[in-house]
């Protein structure tokens, strides 16, 4: 999880960069840069020590400037405000949490990888309106929700790109008469540009830098209540095919022995309602508030991005807690009628019967064997010969089924059916593999790009102290 630093320490990187700016640009007399680096040292210095006052408040900590040099060192502060300060600090933690949850996206899109890889090809029913539809394979199941967390992984990365950008040197809202190079001051505290209207810097962009980022967390959130109400909904079945590994993630009953209950999911989905939830809340208190008021501006770390980053997390974890047996999924598969569709392809694409004669006919073999309790497979060849005899008279077609048994039996099977799948992402083999492989591909990217962006703000840091440091010669 996060450790940010508190508000403290960065007001010390902001007053480090600052006095950089304000002595380059001339603001501030070079006979003044040591002073001013030695009491900003001081306060940093004091404030490590156990117990010590670490104020994050600007005004606190100017006092305690002051006390360490007298008031020449409060020149540091020209052209600056409270106001772009604190935004500042919001962009400062939103940019880190932003990199962190991103982190924790790319271990539970690994996870999902991981498992697919296991039994990419594994034949699963898939549902919908609650009731099995078709048959699919675990690794295009997986692959799915994959591709769900890389669109928000992209969508993090997109609004990184607006959250890095500097507000500082606006002040309160105009800017100052003073020189103030608000692109000096974004490059020493690492970010790729300024926010350039400075009323929209201080006042304005709190609320939609801010909502954006929750909202994301929010659809990754949305994503991942999905997935674990796919696998709780396995719970009701006496035999699920993809449970949770006894340990941690599952819980006993205080009366029933029997019972190991799903409590890892459950956490996860109630952890997914919170983030959604702290998402819609902070769209209503941010909703019809005027420029410049506090409602929308954090004191410190959103909530909600620290709940993604612990949902994800969790994820991660729980995904490499899931046991998946193959027999039993296709064994769930088989036991209906989920294949149904690929006959009504086959006698269309095969025997040139009309998709809604081979639909009809398919669909009154779902009637005929649900009632006399029959596996599709256990369906007498003879009634099914009867059964099309009587579906194609109804639209004054030849009775003949034109399939022998061997063919129907393939194209009523699961097997059958995904090998037949040629549609561009669909569950056959090779295309789920050219799609897992595509997504193990984007991932080591967006690890890169993650490791960059760290690299980046590790190596402004440097510059950072490196120019601080510089300062102390002009004057000693």
């Amino acid at each position: 999880m996060t450790t940010s630093p508190d508000p403290f320490h960065w007001l010390g990187e902001i007053n480090k960069a600052s006095a950089v700016m304000v002595v380059e640009e001339g603001i501030v007399p070079e006979s003044l840069a040591a002073p001013i680096v030695r009491a900003i040292e001081t306060v940093i210095a004091d404030g490590a020590k156990p117990g010590a006052e670490r104020p994050g408040d600007y005004l606190a900590l100017e006092a305690m400037l002051i006390a360490a040099g007298g008031p020449d060192v409060t020149r540091v502060h020209s052209g600056r405000s409270r106001q772009d300060i604190n935004a500042t600090f919001g962009r400062l933690y939103l940019r880190d949490d932003l990199l962190a949850t991103l982190d924790a996206l790319n271990l539970a899109r690994a996870a999902l990888l991981t498992l697919a890889a296991t039994y990419p090809d594994a034949i699963i029913p898939a549902y919908t309106w609650g009731v099995q539809a078709q048959p699919t394979t675990l690794g295009h199941w997986l692959g799915a929700y994959e591709a769900a967390f890389a669109r928000s992984a992209e969508r993090f990365r997109q609004a990184y790109a607006r959250v890095n950008l500097c507000p500082l040197g606006s002040a309160a809202l105009g800017t100052s008469s003073f020189p103030v190079n608000r692109r000096r001051l974004s490059d020493l505290l690492g970010f790729s540009g300024v926010a350039e209207n400075s009323l929209d810097a201080t006042q304005v962009s709190p609320v939609d830098t801010r909502a954006e980022a929750t909202q994301i967390a929010a659809t990754a959130a949305l994503t991942v209540g999905m997935f674990c109400a796919d696998i709780t909904a396995q719970y009701a079945q006496t035999r699920p095919w993809l449970t949770l590994n006894q340990g941690s993630r599952t819980g006993v009953s205080s009366i029933m022995p029997q019972k190991r209950n799903p409590s890892g999911l459950v956490w996860l989905r109630k952890l997914a309602s919170t983030v959604a939830g702290g998402a819609g809340g902070f769209a209503f208190q941010a909703h019809n508030v005027p420029s410049g008021m506090h409602d929308y501006k954090p004191e410190g770390p959103d909530p909600v991005i620290r709940d993604g980053e612990r949902m994800l997390m969790d994820l991660a974890g729980l995904v490499a807690e899931l046991r998946f047996d193959p027999a039993r999924a296709l064994d769930e598969v088989n036991a209906d009628y989920a294949t149904t569709t690929e006959l009504a392809d086959v006698l269309q694409r095969d025997a040139d019967v009309p998709f809604r004669v081979g639909h009809h006919f398919a669909s009154d073999l779902v009637t005929f064997g649900r009632a006399n309790g029959l596996r599709p497979a256990e369906l007498p060849f003879d009634e099914v010969q009867r059964l099309y005899a009587e579906a194609a008279g109804a639209f004054g077609m030849a009775p003949d089924l034109p399939l022998s048994e061997a063919a129907f039996r393939t194209a009523l099977s699961a097997e059958g059916m995904i090998q037949a799948s040629q549609g561009q992402g669909g569950p056959q083999p090779a295309e789920v593999e050219r799609m897992l492989s595509g997504q193990r591909a984007a991932l080591d990217t967006d690890r890169t790009w993650v490791r960059t962006a760290r690299d980046r703000l590790a190596q402004a840091e440097r510059r950072r102290d490196v120019a601080f440091q510089a300062l102390r010669g002009l004057s000693e």
